[in-house]
């Protein structure tokens, strides 16, 4: 059975980029993905050159606002920020919600290595998020 994941972030240009990229790539055909934003900021830069980094192409991912279409199709939703959990729209009955307070990198200040730095360390811990957030769901559907 597949089951749909929406990660849902303030602007939809790092953190919730970064998690449908590793769901994409570790994730495989069982999980369909998808990411949002309460507001569309268009995608970071430096997020896609992190993750090219670790191997992972976002660069052909779409910045896009959440709809309630999204929000009917999907299983879980994973929000990624605090502002996305606080607005987050009420969900339809049935849907999980997981929420992961992780620290925006587009707020990181310092010199280009030091942003870059924050960049990285969002990418492992989302990608240890997803590890963990895949292997629960994958165990809970073989009960």
């Amino acid at each position: 059975m597949t089951q749909s994941i929406l990660y849902l972030c303030t602007g939809n240009s790092c953190r919730s980029q970064m998690a449908e990229g590793w769901t994409r790539n570790l994730g495989g055909e069982t999980f369909l993905v998808s990411s949002a934003g309460i507001e569309a900021h268009g995608k970071n830069p430096r997020a896609i050159a992190v993750m090219l980094e670790a191997g992972v192409d976002i660069s052909g991912q779409e910045s896009t606002i959440v709809s309630d279409e999204m929000l009917r199709q999907a299983d879980v939703v994973v929000t990624v920020c605090g502002h996305a959990d606080e607005q987050c729209p009420v969900l339809p009955p049935g849907v999980k919600k997981v929420h992961w307070p992780l620290t925006d990198p587009a707020k990181a200040t310092g010199s280009e290595e030091e942003i870059m730095a924050d960049f990285r360390a969002t990418r492992d811990e989302v990608k240890r998020r997803v590890q963990d957030l895949l292997a629960g769901l994958r165990r809970a559907e073989q009960r």
